[in-house]
């Protein structure tokens, strides 16, 4: 009888071991198919972005700083793009990471329970509106009366750009700086209201701060959503590949002109797309690394 069970008992370890090996092995494989993926995506783009410059003879500090894009011409310069999608990036976080950061501390902190539980889902329902719905809203609202209010022969602007990026981030920064505050202790806001500070002084001086980690994290995915934005883009923007002078001009950013291109582009020009490619994407890690930075500071 004895031999039975420890028989039973054996298999029964064994079968565990089994599970627990090839479960370790399954996420092993996602694991390597989500790197690889990734790897692969990183080193095409970049084979194909690098053949001008390495193998062509185009000068590489002539396409960041050119103010020309004329692919007919044989002239490749994105200085114009690269400076739309800063003035975009930028314009659209002056504007949507206060906004942002207010409405989640007011669903937190002041709302009523009752109206919190309707604000949250809605935020939740705009992160799931697809990007081409947020455009065809700019091109039908937003230029009409960008054109209107400021006397202009068209609406399609950097101005136009920067209202509906910074109208898509909303729903990221404000998910994500939510969770960030309902994540400090209560003990921190009681500590501060038995000392005798007000709820708004508690508010701004002990909750915010003590939840500056989740809500950079919120400002480094807002970014994000800013940059790689292109179908909104596209419908407000004018895409005229000029250097901005005034917040009035159409623009093309960076990820508008390989969109508009890569459609019809061969050779070079194709090559040259991918090169412009590889510029966004060190935009983009350039930003996600000084909010990096300045987020780790923070926490010192």
């Amino acid at each position: 009888m004895n031999e039975k069970i420890n028989t039973s008992k054996s298999k029964s370890n064994k079968n565990k071991y089994l599970i627990e090996s090839i479960t370790s092995k399954i996420f092993l494989l996602s694991a390597f198919i989500s790197v690889i993926s990734l790897l692969l995506i990183i080193c095409f783009v970049f084979y194909k972005g690098a053949i001008p410059f390495v193998f062509k003879g185009y000068s590489f500090f002539s396409f960041l700083f050119g103010t020309e894009w004329v692919p007919s011409a044989d002239k490749y310069g994105i200085l114009s793009m690269i400076l739309a999608s800063l003035y975009a990036t930028f314009g659209s976080l002056i504007i949507g990471v206060p906004v942002g950061i207010l409405t989640a501390t007011f669903i937190v902190e002041v709302a009523p329970k009752s109206l919190a539980k309707i604000m949250s889902p809605a935020v939740e329902l705009l992160a799931g509106i697809p990007s081409v719905l947020y455009g065809i809203f700019g091109l039908a609202f937003i230029v009409p009366n960008v054109q209107k209010l400021f006397n202009q022969p068209k609406g399609q602007s950097l101005l136009a750009v920067i209202i509906v990026l910074a109208i898509m981030m909303l729903p990221t920064i404000i998910t994500v700086s939510e969770t960030a505050l309902r994540a400090v202790p209560k003990s921190y806001k009681e500590a501060s209201l038995g000392l005798g500070a007000s709820k708004t002084q508690t508010t701004f001086k002990i909750v915010i701060p003590a939840a500056k980690s989740g809500i950079l994290a919120a400002v480094v995915l807002g970014v994000g959503r800013a940059i790689g934005e292109t179908m909104a883009v596209i419908l407000v923007a004018g895409n005229s590949p000029v250097i901005p002078n005034s917040i009035m001009d159409s623009v093309r950013p960076l990820t508008t002109n390989i969109v508009l291109e890569m459609g019809y582009a061969f050779g070079t020009h194709q090559e040259m797309l991918f090169a412009t490619g590889i510029v966004l994407f060190i935009f983009i890690i350039i930003l996600n690394l000084i909010l990096s930075m300045i987020s780790n500071k923070e926490d010192y």
